[in-house]
């Protein structure tokens, strides 16, 4: 049985559900962001405890396709920026239309009609978000980071960088509060 989880957005949530999971005496085969693969099937007061649990620790069950299916477009953004080593080089409203198996144009209108922002901006947010990260790490120059996030040319990630931020990438690496939000925050119009 799958269950759908919103907020799901890090390995910390993942270790999370897979304790309360234990807790209820459920067997999971996939514990992954935002999806929940277990074998059994909920009982009401299984759902119940669940529920309660997940949402003391900042998460929540879902139930409704639509919302789920918004989450899903969610964690396979959140997956691509942050967690995957290579690059896509597909075009991007493809490899999701191939991954969730949607139209993308339906999942775009449905997206932006509840999320009050679209899934390119989303997708802007947390590049946004990823290149702060790299900033911080000081591993990569500009121009590797922009390599690695598949920008065009280190002036496009600067642009994007600056439109979104504000400053500069050079003028963030100079600053000494480099604040960043947490994920679950990012692209969500939370300030």
């Amino acid at each position: 049985m799958k269950i759908y989880i919103k907020y799901m957005v890090s390995i910390r949530c993942k270790m999370m559900v897979k304790e309360e999971l234990r807790k209820l005496g459920l067997h999971f085969i996939v514990v992954d962001l935002g999806e929940v693969e277990i074998m059994e099937d909920l009982t009401t007061l299984q759902r119940d405890l669940l529920r309660a649990a997940l949402l003391e620790s900042g998460l929540e069950l879902m139930d409704d396709k639509k919302a789920v299916l918004i989450e899903k477009i969610k964690n396979v953004i959140i997956e691509m920026v942050h967690y995957s080593e290579e690059s896509i080089k597909i075009n991007f409203s493809d490899y999701l239309s191939e991954k969730l198996k949607h139209d993308y144009t339906y999942m775009s209108n449905l997206f932006s009609e509840v999320q009050g922002t679209t899934i390119e901006q989303f997708i802007i947010s947390h590049k946004v978000e990823r290149i702060k990260e790299l900033i911080i790490y000081d591993e990569l120059n500009i121009t590797e980071i922009a390599y690695k996030m598949n920008y065009s040319s280190v002036a496009h990630l600067s642009n994007q960088f600056k439109k979104v931020t504000g400053l500069s990438p050079t003028h963030f690496k100079q600053l000494k509060d480099k604040r960043r939000s947490p994920l679950e925050d990012v692209g969500n119009n939370i300030n």
